[in-house]
């Protein structure tokens, strides 16, 4: 007997026998090499760079180090499958981001409000002890405070698009708890999900110590946040 369908409910369609026997044997041979460079799975919400007030938009980041000064991440919808390819974000050092000319620095983001606010997660895996994975997260934090992103997103789920249309969508972070719709909801419901509490990761990342931002990131937000 045929297993059942697989079906992604935002996306509509379901994946047939056929489609999971091909990736069942693709999987048996192939080298997945690059993809398995991931090693970090981080959660967090971003805003439409030029719609700053339109509604947040969850992202479950898969990031790998492409060397030391750059990651790169495959954004997704869900930590679970079937989901959806959302977006990319690249995460830079400091040093190369003092290195673009001043138009591109307004494309980047800081991570900082991200980090020293909870907002950014890193999920912690079934069965591993919290204070055990707290020291793991919060080292991933340290660096990541540090670092500046550039987010496209590719298929806008939040306004309930079937498939990935139109043309990508630059995105950003927030920088304050007010500028992101409904904050404390999306928050706990985000943690309900996860086990986590963005309360008490304020709280124990106190120590973290905050880089200064340049003045072009977060250019979202400039002049009372219009966009960009």
């Amino acid at each position: 007997m045929d297993s059942l369908p697989v079906t992604n409910k935002a996306a509509g369609e379901p994946e047939g026998t056929y489609n999971k026997a091909l990736e069942t044997g693709a999987g048996m041979t192939q080298n997945f090499a690059p993809v398995k460079r991931i090693c970090a799975h981080l959660n967090a919400f971003h805003a439409y760079a030029d719609e700053p007030k339109r509604s947040a938009v969850e992202a479950n980041h898969y990031c790998a180090h492409l060397n030391d000064e750059v990651r790169q991440c495959i954004l997704y919808d869900s930590p679970e499958p079937p989901a959806r390819i959302i977006g990319i974000e690249y995460m830079i050092s400091a040093k190369l981001f003092h290195t673009l000319d001043a138009e591109e620095q307004k494309l980047w983001h800081s991570h900082v409000f991200e980090v020293k606010s909870g907002m950014l997660i890193m999920p912690r895996p079934r069965g591993v002890p919290e204070a055990a994975w707290e020291l793991a997260e919060n080292r991933e934090m340290e660096e990541v405070v540090e670092l500046y992103g550039k987010i496209y997103h590719l298929w806008q789920t939040d306004r309930g698009d079937k498939l990935p249309l139109g043309p990508p969508q630059l995105m950003t972070s927030y920088t304050a708890a007010d500028q992101m719709p409904d904050f404390e909801k999306r928050m706990e419901e985000r943690d309900e999900r996860f086990g986590s509490d963005y309360k008490r990761k304020k709280q124990v990342r106190e120590y973290i110590t905050e880089p200064k931002i340049h003045q072009n990131a977060d250019a979202t937000w400039a002049k009372g946040g219009q966009g960009h």
